[in-house]
């Protein structure tokens, strides 16, 4: 058997299907729908498809408590820039492992940061967004997860 592999790929990439399976399953979980054709009516997939797909797919957010995730980013080198991506993670209540940052080269600082996730942190999706969105942050990347 060959040896399983996982990905961690945003939204947009992922295709329709899949986030309608995520959707069915997230309706069943909350007990809205009582059976699988109610989910898969409800957001508009095939039953072949559910099952399909079902084991494969899952919300980042469901198994990242209590977890260490490394990212990489890549920022202009301002002053004061750093504090602001900082103060974000801090407001997330995550806690702050590691903090490499590259000599900046163009302009263009790269740091690698790990956190940990905590019970009481805010889901990892919306902190990442939330630090992709501060003016002068180029991109992030998640390197792994543990």
């Amino acid at each position: 058997m060959a040896e399983e592999k996982f990905y961690i790929v945003k939204k947009k990439a992922v295709p329709e299907v899949l986030l309608q399976v995520v959707e069915a399953k997230r309706l069943l979980d909350s007990e809205r729908v009582l059976t699988v054709q109610e989910a898969v009516e409800a957001v508009g997939i095939s039953r072949s498809s559910f099952y399909k797909y079902k084991d494969d797919i899952f919300p980042f957010h469901e198994n990242n408590r209590g977890r260490t995730i490394t990212f990489m980013l890549q920022m202009d080198d301002e002053p004061g820039l750093l504090s602001v991506v900082l103060g974000e993670i801090a407001k997330s209540l995550a806690n702050i492992l590691t903090i490499h940052q590259a000599i900046p080269i163009g302009g263009i600082a790269s740091l690698t940061i790990s956190i940990e996730m905590r019970p009481e942190t805010e889901d990892a999706t919306v902190l990442l967004e939330r630090m992709e969105a501060i003016q002068g942050v180029h991109y992030i990347k998640i390197l792994g997860r543990e």
